[in-house]
């Protein structure tokens, strides 16, 4: 439903504007266009619009931010996934044609309207679980035609679908075959042919690289990273994932949005991502998934007080999921998030990690009418639960829709 205002009334209110659930009973909310006019408890309410929608006594909260995902792709990898299980290694499959690279060959053979439809069902789960901003990275291209390919559709999404999409150039994810012992080659292909592409067509909102030993080394990530501060994109990292590179470090040097991952991120380099700002993304999917062991450095970015984010890092090789709830599960138990700072996780962080604190991540007067509705009494029980959906409704940008 949309209408230049609406009055949203009989429910509870998780504002997440403060260091808590900010929880406002017996609340209402009153949109103008694609903004909060107004929130607060209903009886202070000094409107009374004849758009008015009754949220039958639920629990609404901002809407949900997935700061992290690999969405635009073609086909899927549940064979390496069974081959795993029977005792296949990393460098069997990659051998046998899989990994990132089968990915990457679907994806480049398949059409741009394809690969829409395909993004389109992925975002389609995420919203009805109440997400209203989504970061989508390119990097299952790899080369110039495919990356620009990918980050169209991710385009396209944002302006089909009722939801804000944030735009990651994610080329130096892995080693072409066509740059194969060529990644200083490859690097500079990214940063001297591609991005000034990606930039003139202003198809991405930022940068990010795999620095990684599969991926590429410091140097290499600095060079890529610099490059698009130099072009005026945001930037970010994948970083300590697997190993300790100090990708981390390098940066909040640079001022990054985030450091994503960080299962191997030293507690010493933590102070480092305090004096940045830089947001600290916590991936329990990919942890999960991938058996991992080693825990990021909790207790450590809570002492120093980093923002920390959740996402679903959806990608079909080491993340294949779509529900961001889930997520906050995840976190809780096998990172021991307490279930504020999941909540905080998806909202106010998740927000921040993007660079987008100011329009979303909280509900506050003015602040883009985003927000998620759940069936439930309290918003601890979106940890709690987890295989499940209680979310009855969403507004988008002012823009409504009901589940019930």
């Amino acid at each position: 439903m949309t209408s230049t205002e609406q009055l949203f009334v009989n429910c509870t209110v998780c504002t997440m504007a403060g260091d808590d659930y900010g929880l406002i009973p017996d609340a209402a909310i009153w949109v103008r266009k694609d903004r909060i006019a107004w929130i607060g408890a209903r009886r202070d309410c000094p409107v009374n619009s004849s758009h008015r929608i009754d949220l039958q006594g639920a629990l609404v909260t901002p809407g949900l931010v997935d700061c992290h995902t690999h969405l635009v792709y073609a086909g899927h990898r549940g064979n390496e996934f069974e081959a795993r299980l029977n005792g296949a290694s990393y460098a069997d499959i990659a051998k046998a044609g899989g990994g990132i690279m089968s990915t990457v060959k679907a994806s480049r053979a398949a059409s741009e309207d394809s690969l829409f439809a395909l993004a389109a069902t992925r975002a389609n789960r995420l919203m009805r679980e109440g997400v209203t901003t989504v970061e989508i990275k390119s990097g299952y291209g790899l080369d110039q035609d495919s990356e620009l390919k990918l980050l169209r559709v991710a385009t396209r999404l944002g302006r089909e679908l009722p939801l804000t999409v944030q735009r990651t150039f994610l080329g130096a994810h892995a080693l072409p075959p066509e740059f194969a012992g060529r990644p200083d080659d490859y690097i500079d292909f990214l940063c001297q042919t591609l991005l000034p592409l990606v930039v003139s067509e202003q198809l991405a909102d930022a940068v990010d690289v795999f620095c990684e030993g599969i991926g590429f080394n410091l140097e290499q990530s600095r060079k890529m990273l610099v490059a698009a501060k130099a072009a005026g994109l945001a930037i970010k990292i994948h970083a300590e994932q697997l190993s300790d590179l100090k990708g981390a470090r390098l940066a909040a040097a640079l001022g990054a949005l985030s450091v994503d991952h960080i299962e191997y991120l030293d507690p010493a380099d933590v102070p480092a991502l305090t004096g940045s700002g830089t947001a600290a993304v916590l991936l329990p999917g990919a942890f999960y998934y991938l058996r991992e062991t080693k825990l990021p450095p909790i207790a450590s970015l809570r002492e120093h007080g980093v923002p920390m984010a959740l996402a679903t890092d959806s990608n079909p090789g080491t993340s294949p999921t779509h529900s961001l709830l889930l997520m906050l599960n995840m976190a809780c138990t096998l990172f021991r998030l307490t279930p504020l700072e999941a909540l905080r996780g998806i909202t106010v962080n998740g927000a921040r990690a993007l660079g987008m604190a100011a329009e979303i991540g909280t509900l506050e007067l003015n602040k883009r009418a985003d927000f998620a509705v759940f069936a439930i009494d309290h918003p601890a029980e979106l940890s709690y639960r987890f295989g499940d959906n209680p979310c009855v409704g969403r507004c988008a940008g002012g823009e409504y829709q009901s589940y019930r």
